[in-house]
């Protein structure tokens, strides 16, 4: 895992987006498209900012999957991860070659497998993660399940996940924010060939100083990226204060 710590989030965010433009443009000069997974939530908007503002890539080549949504969340809500996508990216660049959101509105065991078939298909080139308050990667809470071979799962959310949701502002109370999640498995994230991982502000400290510097373990979900070999980690001075 590579790491590297700035000043603040919009450096890193600036950064984060900036190698990951560059790799989506290596990739399609190399093999002609890219497959990408975008993350969400606050963690992420400096860095699609970022990645927007790369005029040089050339979205018809590129496909998109993401991480996670809420079941039985409907796109208009604020929350939905389907409605930050849009609104925060793809309403943003001129139309990708495919485009394929989780639908949490769907049953969820059916939703899992019609995007299994379709991520089998195409390997990840780069993936854009982040990391949870609780240390989770996704919606992949702890202790994670690192050995599920299903490229999506359906997740329990446990109650920090669900406090920094509400944290966040996604929503007005804690009993609004879902229990359950269709997330992208840690088995299917851990198979792309890049990951750019953007994790700021003070309250992750204690996740990062835990998923970096313990020892690789299911109770630090995300801890297993320091088993990844092209691995980068982009960290400002309040979530790296604790290393």
């Amino acid at each position: 895992m590579n790491v590297e710590i700035f000043p603040d989030r919009e450096s890193l965010g600036a950064q984060a987006g900036a190698k990951g433009a560059a790799c989506i443009k290596d990739v399609i000069r190399e093999k002609g498209e890219a497959n990408i997974i975008l993350a969400t939530g606050q963690s992420q908007f400096d860095t699609l900012e970022a990645l927007i503002s790369d005029k040089d890539i050339d979205w018809s080549k590129v496909r998109m999957f993401h991480l996670d949504e809420y079941i039985g969340m409907p796109i208009t809500h604020k929350a939905s991860f389907r409605k930050y996508l849009t609104e925060r990216f793809l309403n943003k660049v001129d139309p990708l070659k495919q485009v394929v959101l989780i639908n949490g509105e769907e049953n969820a065991t059916d939703e899992c497998s019609r995007l299994g078939a379709i991520i089998k298909e195409y390997p990840i080139d780069l993936a854009f993660v982040g990391i949870g308050e609780n240390g989770h990667l996704a919606f992949n809470d702890p202790p994670a399940n690192y050995d599920v071979e299903d490229p999506y799962i359906v997740v329990d959310l446990d109650n920090q996940c669900r406090q920094q949701q509400m944290g966040e502002g996604w929503f007005n109370s804690l009993e609004e924010v879902p229990s359950q999640a269709i997330s992208m498995s840690i088995k299917q994230i851990m198979k792309s060939d890049t990951i750019i991982c953007a994790v700021p502000d003070v309250r992750k400290a204690v996740a990062v100083r835990d998923c970096l510097k313990n020892e690789v373990s299911n109770l630090y979900p995300a801890s297993i990226l320091q088993k990844h070999a092209n691995c980068y980690c982009y960290l400002d001075e309040g979530s790296a204060s604790l290393l």
